[in-house]
């Protein structure tokens, strides 16, 4: 329990980060960064693979395939369905659409809590009922005040509980799991990388393939820190331990804005003592 915590909480830091990453990767689109992002993570997943001795495991995953064929169609909805997640999370700051996503990942844990006590019967202590009906007065608030649910909210808040819902019903909750749905993103992932210019990103962001580089290494274990928790944690704990990568996402937003502020501010203290 302790460690899948801990797990939890340095993915979910992980994942904070993850989402300003793609305000500095500017000015690549939505599509284009999904690409970049799925095609700069995939090596890093191949190496935690190998790293954690589960190459194996990695290949009795595809012969259990071969025997359980019905499993195939369940990792192209999972696939289809991180595909779709991964997109949402980099396209929504660069669009304008940060808030409605945010709500989506302020309802994604109650549903996932929703999911723990009903579909797999699990029980809710009485800390977990107390923090389940504070959420839901805040989240409810929120939506109130802001007016901002809407498909982008939606598509987060049932997406991810869906997707563990089928991982966990299928016994899929592991690291070879994910690593083939990856690897089915690749096709597409490649075509979006394509149609990026990047001598015309490079030309306003000389430092994009630094920060992909970045965004491959911090996506790779953040996922993998992430299945981890999964594979040790209730789900409906899981899902409540959502709210701290809220919590951290808005922790990077104050953190970036002070670092950028501090060196606009050194940088003029710089031009006054040369002049």
């Amino acid at each position: 329990m302790v460690r899948g915590i801990v797990f939890s909480v340095l993915s979910s830091f992980l994942f904070g980060g993850v989402y300003y990453l793609s305000v500095l990767l500017q000015p690549i689109s939505g599509e284009g960064l999904f690409g970049l992002r799925t095609l700069s993570t995939v090596p890093f997943l191949i190496f935690a693979l190998f790293l954690m001795k589960q190459s194996k495991a990695f290949v009795n995953f595809l012969k259990q395939l071969k025997n359980e064929p019905h499993l195939i169609l369940i990792l192209l909805f999972t696939s289809f369905n991180m595909g779709i997640q991964m997109w949402l999370f980099l396209w929504a700051p660069n669009n304008g659409k940060a808030i409605e996503v945010s709500i989506g990942y302020l309802l994604m844990p109650l549903i996932m809590v929703i999911i723990g006590r009903f579909l797999y019967k699990e029980r809710l202590s009485g800390i977990k009922v107390y923090a389940v009906l504070f959420a839901t007065v805040g989240v409810a608030s929120k939506i109130v005040l802001t007016g901002a649910f809407s498909w982008e909210s939606a598509l987060v808040c049932l997406g991810y509980p869906f997707y563990f819902a089928a991982r966990k019903s299928f016994r899929i909750l592991h690291l070879s799991s994910f690593v083939l749905e990856m690897l089915l993103l690749i096709p597409i992932s490649i075509y979006f990388a394509l149609q990026v210019d990047m001598n015309f990103v490079l030309q306003h962001n000389p430092n994009v393939y630094y920060w992909l580089l970045v965004l491959g290494v911090v996506s790779g274990v953040a996922f993998t820190l992430y299945l981890l928790c999964s594979q040790l944690l209730p789900i409906n704990f899981l899902g409540l331990l959502g709210y701290l990568a809220f919590f951290l996402s808005f922790f990077f937003f104050f953190l970036f804005f002070y670092f950028l502020f501090f060196l606009i501010f050194r940088n003029k203290n710089n031009k006054y003592k040369i002049r």
